[in-house]
């Protein structure tokens, strides 16, 4: 791992994978079949600042979830690409269609699945309790775990790093007082 915090002040898009980043890693399934997940409120708010100053967020996962698509779908994720393999391909492509340049890529993961995104994006980051390779190959490890408020940790590294932190902090508690409704989170 490397002091990435320079590197963050490039990101333009930050693309995460689902299971064990955005989630704990633990898939439920109840007795008729259904698929629960739990994701954390915290990194939804992070998701919701992020794009509030133009940080676009991208979600890549290799399975498929109508839950991941429902949260994605609250919190504005309008780059949801479920049921990828090769997440280095997705992440090449979807910034080929942004216009991002591989430098200004940043990528989260946490599992083996995820080290070829990780040549792609200019920019690692991998949660507190990622496989022992992802954290070795992350250029900054945030301080929390996957699902328990890390993708916060990322934002809020990268935000400050790019000096928007206290504009996306106060335009959305603004958000909050507005007439209409507000932000999610």
């Amino acid at each position: 791992m490397s002091d990435g915090t320079s590197l963050l002040t490039r990101v333009r898009l930050l693309a995460l994978d689902v299971d064990g980043t955005l989630t704990d890693g633990t898939v439920t399934f109840t007795d008729d079949g259904r698929e629960l997940k739990t994701f954390n409120i915290h990194d939804g708010l992070g998701i919701v600042m992020a794009s509030l100053v133009g940080l676009q967020i991208a979600w890549i996962t290799g399975r498929t979830s109508p839950m991941v698509e429902r949260r994605a779908r609250e919190l504005g994720v309008f780059h949801l690409l479920q049921g990828v393999r090769d997440k280095s391909r997705a992440l090449s492509e979807l910034a080929a269609r942004l216009g991002v340049a591989p430098d200004a890529i940043a990528f989260m993961g946490d599992d083996w699945n995820d080290l070829p995104a990780f040549e792609v994006a200019g920019v690692c980051i991998a949660p507190a309790n990622a496989d022992a390779e992802l954290l070795e190959a992350a250029h900054y490890v945030t301080k929390r775990n996957g699902g328990h408020g890390a993708v916060r940790d990322a934002i809020t590294a990268i935000l400050q790093a790019r000096g928007e932190y206290g504009i996306a902090k106060t335009l959305y508690l603004t958000s909050l007082s507005a007439p209409t409704k507000s932000v999610g989170q």
